[in-house]
């Protein structure tokens, strides 16, 4: 069994930040990450601009420069490669987290390739892996996708997209760019209203000159193999459809923290219960950094607005072991 300080599950930026301070502290650490480096990021879509400028997305002291005012996937990908590089990152990836349990005054950690025997654990997990499912008949069938990669297989296909944040304006305008007969399923009565500026007016521009059809407050109630009913506020309707992308958005491994002893607020978002001085959860010696202490608030934490998380938590590591 592995003697360690510090376990950090998760291999996102803010997982890396947590590791370079671990490192910068002198702590013996491992980030473990059931995926590939970067996971949630990865699984973006592949044309993917992000919302911020690249200095925002820093860590470690290692300078992000990019070719474009806003940075790409792919540029971000090849950034936190060096930086894990960089500070020669103890990164276990590929290696699945099954169970922390308690044991007196450290924490027993079980993957899927080892175990280790911790005296602090970090949940920097992401929420990209558990998409929100529609519920409804058919939505097994292969066509129905909960993930976007690329346009180029909607060519020439009907498609219906459903949602109306960021994601989902992203994948109508692109597949209809790229060939495809686009239909939204929006259930606000409007598209939203954190979609990003430069995207909102396309948007709507496309839907107002019908280039784009839209359905608001309109939800999906049923898909068959080659159509999908639709209950609009004037009835229902059925459409014709290939391919079904549901881009209703995505929630963290909540069962995983709650084995862990992670208790949640009773609100609206489920939120975990963690000190914001510290970001110690309900149990002591385990904390949560990034997205995850959002709960179902998945856009109130970013990489730049919790890369602090980090810091916090290694200082307080410190006074306490």
């Amino acid at each position: 069994m592995t003697e360690l300080d510090v376990v950090i599950v998760g291999a996102g930026p803010i997982g890396l930040a947590c590791g370079i301070e671990a490192k910068k502290a002198g702590l013996r650490y491992s980030i473990i990450d059931k995926g590939v480096l970067v996971n949630s990021l990865y699984h973006y879509p592949n044309n993917m601009t992000f919302f911020s400028t690249s200095e925002k997305l820093e860590i470690g002291e290692v300078p992000f420069i990019s070719n474009n005012p806003k940075p790409t996937r792919s540029e971000a990908l090849e950034y936190y490669r060096r930086v894990c590089t960089s500070w020669k990152l103890q990164v276990q990836l590929y290696e699945k987290v099954e169970s922390i349990n308690q044991e007196d005054t450290t924490f027993k950690v079980v993957t899927t390739k080892n175990q280790y025997r911790a005296r602090k654990v970090i949940l920097a997990l992401g929420f990209y892996d558990l998409p929100f499912l529609l519920n409804v008949p058919g939505e097994d069938l292969p066509k129905v996708k909960h993930y976007y990669d690329e346009p180029h297989p909607y060519f020439g296909q009907k498609i219906i997209v459903i949602g109306a944040a960021n994601s989902a304006v992203d994948v109508a305008l692109e597949t209809w760019r790229k060939g495809a007969d686009v239909t939204m399923v929006v259930r606000e009565p409007a598209i939203g209203e954190n979609v990003k500026y430069w995207a909102r007016p396309d948007i709507e521009n496309r839907i107002k000159e019908g280039s784009i059809k839209a359905h608001f407050l309109s939800e999906v109630v049923c898909i068959h193999p080659t159509q999908v009913e639709i209950k609009t506020p004037t009835g229902n309707v059925a459409i014709e459809n290939d391919f079904v992308l549901a881009m209703t958005g995505y929630q963290p491994p909540f069962d995983f923290m709650k084995l862990a002893g992670v208790q949640f607020l009773d609100d609206e978002f489920h939120t975990p219960v963690y000190n914001e001085q510290t970001m110690e959860s309900n149990v002591s010696g385990i904390y949560l950094a990034g997205v995850v202490c959002g709960g179902l608030k998945t856009n109130k934490w970013f990489i730049e607005n919790s890369r602090i998380h980090a810091e916090i938590i290694i200082n307080h590591v410190r006074r306490t072991l």
